[in-house]
């Protein structure tokens, strides 16, 4: 099943690689492209994720992804709302990046070699430290994924997801049923209507997935976690300028928790406070946003549109959240997390 699982993929991005025309960019290439269309072309999951990216309605997108996406909008045209968000799944997503198709993928997307290497994208950073687990019906009366020999489980297709459960199955020696669907929703919906006995994917996933199943008590995430799963922004490998410009909008919300700016006092912060580290954030004193080809205000219009990053995780997928998923590793480096930003000096 791993070797199976793991042909699979090589073909897949095999294919990817020789299906798409890969955009060719000089450093700056994607930032020029973004200013002259005055819109950022921002990937995102497909739209029915609670936490991620979720599309209501009245046509109004939400979610980590989402601010995500807005923040560097901000950063690089001033305005949170020149953008264009454009539903992905994990099938395409990475040949929509490279084909030019988006600038940017804030999509859940791992990072893992294959895609480092031979896809032509990399990750400027980490927002999220994610596990893959299993998701069970308390009914089905298993207490340890060590239970599972012979089960089926609901996964997403073309995910790196398949290939952890193919490792994790094989070193336990048991068996498994894949149930792939192309998308979370579809999964969920598996799940729910009987067709697998447990769904594996990241506890972010799972979280949101207790959320619309009705009631929470009638699941249980099973204690054994797989994997560990670096999440961030994706980019084009060949621009290294919006590689930079996505890396320090992300340090710099980091930055901003462990400074105490957020949405609410970040003007108070900029017009008031004497900290050396504050003013330059802020672009008060330095040239920070001019050395990255922006505004001095790139960082100040970033958090005053999303927050800090412990707001944006605590209002999409922490307590403030239907999910309230268990800030966890996410937590600053100071609270036991792994989240910190490199110094902006």
């Amino acid at each position: 099943m791993l070797k199976y699982l793991r042909n699979k993929w090589m073909l897949a991005a095999g294919c990817l690689m020789a299906a798409t025309t890969v955009a060719s960019a000089e450093s700056g290439a994607t930032q020029k492209s973004i200013k002259d269309r005055g819109m950022l072309n921002c990937g995102v999951s497909s739209g029915v994720q609670t936490g991620m990216s979720t599309l209501d309605s009245d046509a109004k997108w939400s979610g980590f992804e989402v601010d995500f996406c807005r923040a560097v909008a901000a950063a690089v045209l001033g305005d949170p709302e020149k953008i264009k968000f454009v539903p992905l799944e994990i099938k395409t997503a990475f040949a929509t990046l490279q084909s030019g198709g988006i600038d940017l993928l804030a999509r859940t997307a791992t990072h893992t070699f294959v895609r480092d290497i031979e896809l032509n994208v990399e990750w400027p950073g980490v927002y999220l430290y994610d596990s893959q687990g299993f998701l069970a019906k308390k009914s089905l009366g298993v207490k340890s994924a060590k239970e599972l020999d012979g089960a089926s489980i609901c996964v997403s297709a073309g995910s790196n997801y398949e290939l952890n459960l193919a490792d994790y199955f094989r070193k336990n020696g048991l068996k498994f049923k894949p149930v792939a669907a192309n998308t979370r929703d579809q999964n969920e919906k598996n799940l729910a209507a009987g067709r697998c006995d447990v769904y594996a994917n990241v506890l972010s996933a799972l979280a949101g997935a207790v959320s619309k199943l009705g009631n929470p008590d009638d699941w249980v995430v099973l204690p054994e976690l797989i994997s560990m799963e670096p999440i961030g922004p994706v980019v084009r490998k060949d621009d290294s300028r919006f590689r930079d410009i996505v890396a320090w909008t992300l340090n710099g919300l980091i930055a901003a928790e462990e400074l105490g700016i957020t949405r609410a006092n970040v003007d108070e912060m900029k017009a008031s406070s004497t900290s050396p580290e504050v003013q330059r954030l802020l672009g008060v004193t330095g040239d920070f946003g001019v050395k990255l080809g922006l505004d001095n205000s790139w960082a100040y219009n970033a958090i005053k549109t999303v927050g800090n990053y412990g707001e944006m995780f605590e209002r999409n997928l922490g307590d403030k959240s239907p999910i309230k998923l268990d800030r966890g590793l996410n937590n600053l480096w100071n609270n036991k997390g792994l989240m910190s930003s490199p110094l902006i000096r």
